[in-house]
């Protein structure tokens, strides 16, 4: 009797693993520090609710991240979650999910889609909203006057182009104002503070450098600490990522826009279960951006652990 109760039990276990529901997961970089974030959000949402879950990491390459989502398929999970490479990307991955008949969420990354069908959602922070937070603060730091650098992430992102967008309209917007410099630096922090080297040793006339995100604006406050210019730089990023705060804390840096990483990756999941439950779900989820500067950047320390 008691080894016949050990199968069923073992039986059991095995069919409420069965049940389980199962999410791909792929990011576009394991080793940015704004998308770990999120990646770790994500995992610890689908373990509170029971899900499995399986990340890939893309590399930065469209090819490899379109490969793991035709994998996920073919493995037969019940939802997709992908943080894009690039917002081009996006409509091939949507297709491959459509046809698979497979929920597709879409994480930070703005898709390149024209419309997103039935079962296709985009969990992320309106764009048109970061920079036009970040520069209007870096604009009243500097008395509405001054030379503005801008760092941008790449130029195949949407977000990274809106970003932009949103603080050459900002600039505009003041006569005593212009944006003189505006360059790629990939998101990165070393590329950040390579091309902030170039631009002090070639002499450049910067007042204010707007980041499109953390990681570019610390690279240049490195920068700007190895060159120790005779004037004042003002530097901004985007995301408030925790090193992000930590340059605030410091100084170095003198503004950032909050991004809800962990926002991002917990409604992600949210979305999925309810999309494989066949519920609608509105096809943008917005998630708001909130400026942070050193007056109010405390309450914002726990938000992204």
């Amino acid at each position: 009797m008691k080894k016949k109760a050990l199968v069923m039990l073992c039986m059991m276990s095995l069919s409420a693993s069965a049940l389980a529901e199962k999410i791909g997961v792929s990011m576009a970089y394991f080793d940015q520090n704004f998308l770990t974030i999120i990646r770790q959000s994500i995992d610890k949402e689908a373990k509170t609710q029971g899900l499995e879950s399986q990340f890939e990491d893309a590399r930065g390459d469209v090819g490899r991240q379109t490969d793991q989502v035709q994998s996920f398929i073919g493995s037969g999970v019940d939802a997709i979650i992908v943080d894009p490479v690039d917002s081009a990307s996006t409509p091939a991955l949507t297709k491959l999910a459509q046809q698979a008949k497979i929920p597709l969420v879409f994480v930070n990354r703005t898709p390149g889609d024209k419309t997103l069908p039935p079962g296709v959602v985009f969990v992320g922070s309106d764009e048109r909203e970061s920079g036009v937070l970040q520069m209007e603060a870096l604009a009243k730091m500097a008395n509405y006057r001054g030379n503005v650098a801008i760092m941008i992430g790449n130029l195949t992102d949407a977000g990274a182009l809106q970003r932009t967008k949103d603080v050459e309209q900002v600039v505009a917007k003041y006569p005593n104002m212009k944006v003189v410099l505006k360059q790629t630096a990939n998101y990165s922090r070393s590329e950040g503070m390579d091309l902030m080297l170039n631009w002090l040793s070639n002499g450049e006339d910067i007042d204010i450098v707007a980041a499109n995100n953390d990681e570019m604006a610390i690279g240049a406050t490195m920068a700007i600490a190895q060159a120790k210019p005779k004037k004042n730089i003002l530097v901004g990023g985007i995301d408030a990522t925790p090193d992000g705060l930590k340059s605030m804390a410091n100084g170095s840096m003198q503004v950032t826009v909050f991004q809800d990483a962990v926002g991002q990756g917990k409604k992600s999941v949210e979305v999925a279960q309810r999309l494989i439950k066949g519920e609608k779900v509105d096809s943008h989820q917005w998630i708001p951006f909130e400026l942070v500067t050193k007056e109010n950047m405390q309450q914002y320390v726990d938000k992204s652990k």
